[in-house]
């Protein structure tokens, strides 16, 4: 295998990159459900000693395992699996999903689009790799139930001709203060009429949730999109957002959910006067806040807090962080 396979991932906690590949009909997917008993029980023994070990935070068994063409990105796995302890800790790893993707038939390395089915054919989850090259993979999702955060771990396997080597890990917070997406999702539609910001951004918080891979889609997830879209006086093409504030008017340039603390916070990206003393960007950062949630008052009922990042001729400067009850 090329060391210059991707697999639409980053070795962090996070992944950000969704692909859009031409489909190759030269690549196949079995569900757990119609995998062979060898299959299924060696791809769940390897997943699930592997997410076990990120629980453990056991770095020589994962490193031991790491396919050799991604070797030289250990560094930036380890990352992943030290970010990964916090979303896990205090939870017990179930496996939730197994697919297993063909690729063998290709010729060359290709954005490939695997449709995987369930037995009956009623739902397809769509697995979207980049440049990936001839072999077989497997994707395992794993929970690790009980965990206060609901940690997720998304699991990309590589055979190599004689075993099962990991080739990209991801892990993913499923929990905001005790609400998984699910919850977040019902609020969503709660909240889409009266309080359309409110419903937008909670239809985000619900979307992160409920995304262990981010190269993997599914009908819910498309669904998710529908509704969110929808949904009518949302913030979709609100900005840049101009709100008037003491002496001057403020530009939001955008607004987005912000998981860094591991809560439903909101980052609020404005254009500053260009101030460099920390208490001025302080006192500059806490007025914009105020004029925003004077504009939307329900998003202080609905979100954690409020991140400050300050744009100034083109650079985004993260100034503070703010829990709601602490924004006058």
């Amino acid at each position: 295998m090329s060391g210059k396979m991707r697999l639409c991932a980053t070795f962090s906690t996070a992944m950000a990159l969704f692909c859009l590949p031409a489909a190759s009909h030269a690549a196949t997917c079995t569900a757990q459900a119609e995998l062979s008993p060898q299959d299924r029980g060696a791809l769940t023994a390897v997943g699930g000693r592997l997410s076990e070990s990120v629980v453990q935070q056991d770095l020589s068994t994962l490193q031991a395992a790491v396919l050799p063409a991604e070797a030289a990105e250990w560094t930036g796995i380890q990352r992943a699996i030290e970010q990964a302890e916090p979303l896990v800790k205090g939870g017990q790893i179930q496996l939730r999903n197994i697919y297993l993707l063909d690729a063998s038939s290709m010729t060359a390395a290709a954005d490939t689009q695997f449709f995987c089915s369930n037995p009956i054919g009623t739902l397809t989850v769509t697995i979207n790799m980049h440049a990936l090259p001839p072999g077989r993979y497997a994707v395992v999702l794993a929970d690790a139930a009980g965990a206060p955060l609901g940690g997720q771990l998304g699991l990309i396997l590589a055979w190599d001709g004689a075993a099962w080597r990991l080739a990209g890990l991801s892990a993913h917070q499923g929990i905001f203060d005790g609400h998984d997406g699910v919850w977040y999702w019902s609020r969503a539609r709660g909240l889409a009429k009266v309080d359309p910001w409110s419903a937008w951004y909670s239809y985000d918080a619900a979307r992160y949730l409920l995304l262990p891979l981010d190269i993997i889609s599914s009908p819910n997830l498309e669904k998710l999109q529908q509704e969110q879209t929808q949904v009518a006086g949302s913030p979709q093409e609100a900005f840049p957002y101009s709100l008037p504030g003491g002496d001057r008017t403020w530009k939001i340039d955008a607004v987005q959910l912000d998981a860094t603390l591991h809560q439903a916070d909101l980052a609020v990206v404005y254009e500053s006067a260009g101030v460099t003393d920390p208490a001025a960007q302080r006192t500059e950062a806490i007025a914009v806040f105020s004029a925003f949630l004077k504009a939307q008052p329900g998003i202080r009922q609905n979100f954690h807090g409020l991140w400050a990042y300050a744009s100034k001729d083109g650079k985004r400067t993260p100034v503070i962080e703010m829990p709601m009850a602490q924004i006058p």
